[in-house]
């Protein structure tokens, strides 16, 4: 991970603005590139979001896994 990794902390994001904040960054990202999800609890449910919107396009990988933050990096591997 370099020192220019994009980071988007959701702990201060207002409830309904998440998912399309965390979609928006995704889809800013061109193939290859990635950025880093901080939350306060697993995000799986936006995972599961994630397969279904956008199967075989990212990657998904847990850096930290609670039990206070979750961190996720999640790239784009196809555009």
């Amino acid at each position: 991970m370099s020192d220019t990794q994009r980071v988007l902390d959701v702990r201060v994001i207002p409830p309904r603005e998440k998912h399309p904040t965390i979609f928006q960054t995704f889809t800013s990202l061109e193939a290859g590139e990635a950025f880093v999800l901080v939350n306060d609890h697993d995000p799986k449910p936006l995972r599961y979001q994630f397969e279904f919107e956008h199967a075989g396009q990212f990657g998904w990988e847990y850096l930290e896994q609670g039990p206070a933050v979750w961190r996720v990096q999640i790239s784009r591997t196809a555009a």
